[in-house]
């Protein structure tokens, strides 16, 4: 492994990083579009792999904020 490789390897992993917060923050978005559209939290929770508690954190984040960010 040479320092070039290395590099771009590392700036790989930061790409995926930001790609990975984008879509943590569209997740929530639609994890609070679901519950303020009635969905069961039982079935939130199966479709995501998120805890209830998981879950209701983000609910609570996005009506605190009054935006998406969770």
């Amino acid at each position: 492994m040479d320092k070039r490789s290395l590099a771009q390897f590392a700036q790989r992993f930061r790409e995926a990083e930001q790609r990975t917060e984008v879509l943590r923050q569209e997740l929530a978005v639609a994890i609070q579009q679901a519950d303020a559209d009635d969905v069961p939290q039982k079935d939130i929770c199966e479709a995501t792999g998120y805890t209830r508690q998981q879950v209701r954190r983000i609910v609570l984040a996005g009506e605190s904020e009054g935006t998406a960010d969770a």
